[in-house]
């Protein structure tokens, strides 16, 4: 509680998936006042503007940077240009105006598609380096990797206290659920629920089915984030995840027996699986700060489709 008393933080991205958790978890449960939490509005918030980063840093004591132009795989094969451009140029001006401010700590949110494609399964923070991105979402987490290289050397060079975390693919209440940008869980919930209600005979789901992914329930994110906020002040990147994870054939199945759909699984192996495995090391992230996921998978999945049925779903 002392940590956060009367601190001033910035919060890009506050107000969408992750971000509204973390700010009703800050104000919830460490006491700080929503009155010194500063989330940039649309008319204010487009980070690409110089102008814009520079005003939401002032007066600023902490700055936890969530925002990002994100999406599947599609999206990814799509705005790849975007992808690179958006999320370097966001992070790089933030960065940057927060040093100018010297503002007194700085917690840059990362990605595990920064991941080289063929990273040994679990993922250990050392081996960031060790190739390149699977491709259809390197623009992406090579922009967001950049900040990682921001982060260290404005630590070595200018003492400025900048911190890198790597969460893995994030669920939970309130996700995208919006096709043409959603993530593999909303977007299987979406498919079944949907399929369900419209009495459709089969789902089709892209790929194989054999890749593997590691799902991240988005309170338990943001717990960690606050953990890492209060208590992590050193320069190596940390995972954030579960270490644990599963192969998308197995998840839609998952995802289609708590739904109740009782059609068919089509997979369309003509659209790519994505990164082969992804399952994170998190010896460092509970060495470090002591933080270790809580929420079982199967709970999170039924409480994600529980939130879209009662919120998204139309009669």
């Amino acid at each position: 509680m002392n940590f956060w008393k009367d601190k001033r933080l910035l919060i890009t991205g506050g107000a969408g998936f992750l971000g509204r958790h973390l700010v009703r978890k800050l104000i919830s449960e460490h006491g700080v006042l929503e009155e010194n939490i500063r989330v940039p509005d649309e008319r204010t918030g487009d980070l690409r503007v110089w102008e814009n980063c520079r005003k939401a840093v002032e007066g600023i004591d902490l700055v936890i940077h969530l925002a990002a132009k994100v999406g599947g795989i599609g999206f990814n094969q799509k705005h790849p240009g975007e992808l690179f451009y958006d999320n370097a140029i966001m992070g790089i001006q933030l960065m940057e105006a927060a040093r100018q401010e010297r503002v007194k700590k700085y917690v840059a949110i990362g990605t595990i598609c920064a991941y080289p494609k063929f990273t040994p399964v679990p993922f250990k923070e050392e081996d960031l380096w060790n190739g390149y991105p699977e491709e259809t979402n390197a623009p992406y987490g090579l922009a967001k990797k950049m900040l990682l290289v921001q982060s260290q050397s404005y630590r070595a060079q200018y003492g400025f206290n900048s911190i890198f975390l790597l969460p893995v693919n994030l669920y939970g209440p309130g996700d995208n659920f919006n096709p043409e940008s959603s993530h593999v869980i909303p977007a299987l919930i979406k498919k079944f629920v949907d399929a369900k209600g419209s009495g459709d005979k089969e789902v089709t789901v892209w790929g194989t089915g054999e890749g593997s992914r590691e799902f991240f329930y988005v309170e338990d994110a943001a717990r960690a984030i606050i953990m890492a906020s209060e208590k992590y002040d050193s320069p190596e990147p940390v995972n954030l995840g579960v270490g644990k994870e599963i192969k998308i054939k197995d998840l839609a199945l998952l995802i289609k027996d708590i739904t109740g759909f009782k059609g068919n699984i089509v997979w369309d192996i003509s659209k790519p699986d994505g990164q082969p495995r992804r399952r994170l090391d998190t010896q460092r992230v509970e060495r470090e700060f002591g933080f270790k996921a809580e929420m079982s998978f199967e709970e999170g999945l039924r409480r994600t489709v529980e939130w879209y049925e009662a919120t998204m779903r139309k009669p």
